[in-house]
Formats: structure tokens, C-alpha cells, sequence
């Protein structure tokens, strides 16, 4: 894997786990606030955001300029 790549791949997944974080922040306390927190629902949500976010990243990431 060339250096490029090693930089991308960090930083994509850098973003994933930012985006399932903050999907997870958001899920459980629009659950809280509902009354319970469907754990399910969490997990898939922040799941499916991180999917998102890795797709998202091979549009190309600022933070790795290319060469």
C-alpha cells in the first residue's frame, strides 16, 4: 500500500468513526427523549452513517492532497 493510500484510508476512517459517534450521540438522545433507547436502532443507525461516510470518502478527502 503506498503512502497515498495509508493516508487516505486513516483519514476516511478517522471521519467514520467522527460520523458514527455523533450518529450515536444523536440516536440515544432523541431516544431518551422519547422515553427509551432502542439499542438496535442505535447501533444500526451509527452502522449504516459509517457506511455512508466511507462511501462518501472515495468522492475524494481534502485532507489528503494527491500527489
Amino acid at each position: 500500500m503506498n503512502d497515498t493510500a495509508k493516508k487516505w484510508l486513516k483519514a476516511a476512517v478517522v471521519r467514520a468513526v467522527r460520523t458514527i459517534a455523533q450518529t450515536a450521540v444523536a440516536t440515544i438522545g432523541t431516544a431518551v427523549a422519547l422515553g427509551q433507547v432502542d439499542w438496535i436502532l442505535v447501533g444500526s443507525a451509527s452502522a449504516l452513517a459509517g457506511v455512508l461516510s466511507l462511501l462518501t470518502s472515495v468522492a475524494g478527502l481534502p485532507e489528503v492532497k494527491e500527489e
